[in-house]
Order: C-alpha cells, then sequence, then structure tokens
C-alpha cells in the first residue's frame, strides 16, 4: 500500500504516530501536505495512506469479504513494519480520516480500539452505530466473521471528536442515501453527525463510561476538504485534539 511518511529527525524520540486517512478523491497527497509542518513543528510521525479504488473499493467500510483487499489490516501492517524500519515501540496511533476516511477511521477504532488513542473525523456521510439491532455496516451486528466481535465497551473508551461544516447540509451525489440510513441516521452530514455523536455518548453513559465524544461545528464551510482547511482551520483543530492530551478545541 503506498503512504506519504513524514518522520523527524531522531524517530525515536518522535511523540507519537499520527494517521491521516483521506476521502473517496483519494488525496492523500492534499491531506499529508495539510499536517506535514503540524507534525514537524511538534516532532511526531505522520503517515498517509493511500487506498488506491482498485485494491481497497470497500475500504470505507474496512474491506468486506469479496470487496477488494482488507483496509484495515492494510493499515496495522503499514504501521507495523514503520515501527520495525524505525525501531519504534508498540504504542496505539493518533487517527484522522475525512469523508471516506472518517467512515474507515470511526471504524477502524471500532474494530481495532487496541491499536487507537485517539481519534478525529469530519464530516462523514453516514456512520456505524452502536446498534445491536443492525446488521454491520449499519451498527453492530453481524459484521463479517473475520472482523470479529464489534464490543462497545471498548472502543467507547476511545476520545474522539466529530467536525462538520456549518454548510455541509446539502444532498450530493457523494451523500449515501437509502430508507435505512435516512429513516436511522437523517438528511443529511450535520444531522448525521448529531445523531452519531449522541448515539455514541448515550451508550458510553448507559454502560457506566465517560462520554468519549465531542462533536464541533466549523464556521463558514461546506463539505471538501480544502475548503475546511482554508475556512475552518479543520486541521489546526484536529492536530490539537488528537496530540494535546485534554486540550480544549475552541
Amino acid at each position: 500500500m503506498p503512504c506519504l511518511l513524514g518522520v523527524p529527525k531522531e524517530p525515536g524520540k518522535a511523540r507519537g504516530i499520527a494517521v491521516a486517512v483521506h476521502g473517496i478523491s483519494r488525496n492523500a497527497h492534499e491531506h499529508f501536505c495539510a499536517f506535514a509542518p503540524l507534525a514537524n513543528a511538534t516532532n511526531w510521525i505522520l503517515l498517509a495512506p493511500l487506498f488506491d479504488a482498485g485494491s481497497f473499493p470497500d475500504y470505507q467500510r474496512l474491506g468486506r469479504p469479496g470487496k477488494g483487499e482488507r483496509a484495515d489490516l492494510a493499515l496495522i501492517v503499514a504501521l507495523s513494519n514503520l515501527r520495525g524500519r524505525l525501531d519504534l515501540p508498540q504504542r496505539p496511533v493518533y487517527l484522522f480520516g475525512h469523508s471516506g476516511g472518517a467512515q474507515f477511521v470511526h471504524r477502524f477504532a471500532m474494530t481495532h480500539p487496541g491499536h487507537v488513542a485517539r481519534y478525529a473525523i469530519s464530516a462523514p456521510g453516514w456512520y456505524t452505530f452502536p446498534d445491536d439491532t443492525l446488521d454491520y455496516p449499519y451498527g453492530l451486528a453481524r459484521p463479517p466473521t473475520s472482523f470479529g466481535a464489534l464490543r462497545p465497551a471498548d472502543f467507547l473508551k476511545i476520545p474522539g471528536i466529530v467536525f462538520v461544516g456549518s454548510g455541509d447540509c446539502r444532498d450530493g451525489r457523494t451523500l449515501r442515501r437509502d430508507a435505512v440510513v435516512d429513516a436511522h441516521q437523517g438528511d443529511h452530514r450535520q444531522e448525521r453527525a448529531m445523531r452519531w455523536t449522541g448515539a455514541m455518548n448515550a451508550r458510553a453513559r448507559a454502560m457506566g463510561l465517560v462520554e468519549p465524544l465531542r462533536l464541533k461545528q466549523l464556521e463558514d464551510a461546506a463539505h471538501s476538504f480544502s475548503g475546511l482547511v482554508r475556512r475552518g482551520r479543520l486541521h489546526e483543530h484536529v492536530w490539537k485534539f488528537l496530540t494535546v492530551s485534554g486540550e480544549a478545541v475552541a
């Protein structure tokens, strides 16, 4: 799997590994360029994988049987190889994804919670809800056998944040529309972000856990990654949340 990689001069002293996952336009380079100056200034390793359409057509849903390679396992292998090359310890990573990449990131956290320290997502079109009555990828029931069980007690302990643009309330060609998603999640990305964040936090409270998620709307921005970066300073908000533990996102 091709990746863009930024490494400090002394990798062994890096504060951690941050991963930025592209959307369906597969603009890994744009993601890397947005976060690289921040990673360089704060001594982090930055990895931006490229899930090409030929090998990973279903990467947003991790790669279900018969739908290409497993994107989640490809990332785990890439991280293992990176740690081996740089002689780094095995530690959880910090994930960000936008749109289709945000779908990948929150499902990766649900499926591999031990690999994730924190995650930030922006404007996914739809979500996997912490609902045991809905089949995966709509909910947690009956995920592919190779995925293993999706355990809320594990993934609801991971701190996360959801970003969405104030103008991201339109029905575009890339927004998934079907009867199940529309009825359960809402008509646009803003509504879906609110419902999913609320559902995740409610499930955590019911289990006696601290609410894991925050929701932040970025003013004067719509859906594109470049617009969110340019108008809403998305990359700066993401970096602050991921890399400064406990820091509020203004």
